[in-house]
């Protein structure tokens, strides 16, 4: 009985191999958050080892990525992570969504929750030492005093929903 449940259990991972979650390859960048605002080399580091997988258009998947049903659990994880910032989509979010958005990336920096604890596991280069959490902390508070500077206070601000 043992024998024709790891069979039959076998033979459904190996039928899910099949299926496959479109990968996040597109590397657009019309919408890059360069476009708009100055983005350090040291920065762009950061962003490129510790963020970007999740939060950009160009995921680098590691090897496991084509076994299934990780590649899925990715997937699921890279869509969260690009539905709450994308820094290459930034530009065509409104002024309200971006200062708030470059707030959260100072607040989860600072706070030690991105980048995730399941993503560091894994991928330990992406451990962002004190220097670099401050660089990062300190560009995303340049960024949205630019944006104080550039615009008027009432575009930045969050229309509360009714």
């Amino acid at each position: 009985m043992f024998k024709k449940v790891l069979i039959a259990l076998l033979v459904v991972l190996l039928v899910l191999q099949a299926f496959r979650p479109e990968k996040n390859l597109s590397g657009k960048k019309e919408n890059d958050i360069s476009t708009l605002y100055a983005v350090p080399a040291e920065v762009d580091q950061i962003l490129v080892k510790a963020c970007n997988d999740c939060h950009s258009n160009q995921t680098v998947y590691p090897w496991y990525a084509e076994i299934q049903p990780l590649a899925w659990w990715l997937d699921d994880h890279v869509k969260d992570g690009k539905k709450h910032l994308n820094f290459n989509e930034f530009a065509s979010y409104r002024l309200a969504k971006q200062f708030h958005k470059l707030e959260e990336v100072f607040d989860e920096v600072k706070g030690g929750e991105m980048p995730l604890e399941s993503y560091t596991v894994v991928h330990r280069n992406a451990i962002l030492t004190n220097e670099e959490k401050d660089m990062l902390m300190n560009w995303s508070l340049a960024v949205r005093d630019t944006m104080k500077a550039r615009y008027p206070a009432d575009s930045l601000i969050m229309k509360k929903k009714k």
